[in-house]
């Protein structure tokens, strides 16, 4: 049984990307593994330093995670704020760390490009933060999209720094899960790249049908096909991508035909589209609802949660402690 971690950022919510990618695998994945999934609020402050709600975010958020199916009598689900361990962790690990590997990251540079009124030192260690989630639960898998992996080569480096420093073969060096599949790749509505928060072209789990309708007949498309057999344009390949994972297969055959045939009407898609989209996130917005409005559950999960990842944790800490060389007298 391998030991996971995952962690979420606490400013936005889920979306399709999310569901159809990393928490349909998660629900598998936590039945074979000790998975720890945690909301990363200290992260969230790297970009969003002054909350409207940082609360409520985090709420949203493990409400969203639990509706989806993550199960926290099986993985451990908690609150990166509940453990304060990992912040001595990331203390300990940021005296191994130098500034000039830390200014390579790719993210680094793509987040001060984007947010230069707030180069803090917190986007600078992100990497480091997010080691020490990692390895303070001593994980050897890590499940990451693309634009993580060289986070989780600097874990990797981060650990195997520590073990050389200090002579030992403590902290494991964590893998990228393998879901032994090619993973989904849910496309945004703007005829371009992935679906992300970041990137405005989301469809929420948490949105009304309402909402729905109204972003997905924005939805980015063109002229429509000039002659049969000609190839569709980026932006119409994203909605039949969609499509595929929302629809009855009888549904894509039947646009796919007419835009063979150069019949297809684009409105009628989009609105089909969305009556599919509808039918499969609104299951899951009326579970949310259910348990937003369930304080006293969400207050059990955290609590158990936090104590989970803490007897975890604290036992990290106590080690690392003593091979450092901190010891009472």
């Amino acid at each position: 049984m391998e030991t996971v971690v995952s962690g979420i950022r606490s400013t936005g919510n889920l979306h399709l990307g999310n569901y159809f990618g990393a928490l349909s695998n998660f629900l598998k994945m936590q039945k074979e593994n000790r998975c720890f999934f945690f909301i990363a609020d200290y992260h969230a402050l790297t970009t969003h330093p002054k909350p409207d709600d940082l609360h409520g975010n985090i709420k949203q958020v493990l409400a969203e995670y639990l509706a989806c199916g993550i199960d926290p009598e099986i993985a451990t689900v908690f609150i990166q704020s509940d453990v304060p361990e990992v912040i001595e962790l990331y203390l300990l690990l940021n005296m191994n760390a130098y500034v000039g590997e830390l200014q390579r990251t790719t993210s680094f540079k793509e987040k001060i490009r984007r947010h230069p009124d707030n180069i803090n030192a917190g986007l600078l260690t992100y990497p480091v933060l997010m080691a020490a989630d990692i390895i303070i639960h001593k994980a050897s898998k890590v499940p990451v999209g693309k634009d993580q992996e060289q986070h989780l080569e600097m874990t990797r480096r981060f650990a195997r720094r520590f073990n050389t420093m200090y002579g030992v073969d403590y902290f494991p060096e964590p893998d990228a899960y393998n879901f032994g599949k090619k993973l989904v790749k849910v496309p945004g509505l703007d005829g371009t790249g992935k679906m992300g928060k970041s990137e405005g072209n989301g469809i929420y789990l948490f949105d009304s049908p309402e909402e729905i309708r109204k972003k997905v007949m924005r939805a980015v498309t063109d002229s429509g096909p000039k002659t049969p057999g000609e190839k569709p344009s980026e932006p119409v390949k994203n909605l039949f991508t969609l499509m595929k994972i929302v629809s009855d297969p009888s549904t894509v055959k039947y646009f796919t035909e007419k835009y063979a045939s150069c019949e297809i009407r684009y409105g009628d898609l989009k609105k089909q589209l969305a009556e599919d989209i509808i039918k499969v996130t609104s299951p899951i917005r009326e579970r949310i609802l259910e348990i937003l409005s369930d304080n006293q559950y969400l207050s059990k999960v955290v609590a158990r949660g936090a104590e989970k990842a803490r007897e975890s944790a604290s036992k990290t800490i106590r080690e690392v402690r003593e091979i450092i060389g901190y010891r009472s007298f």
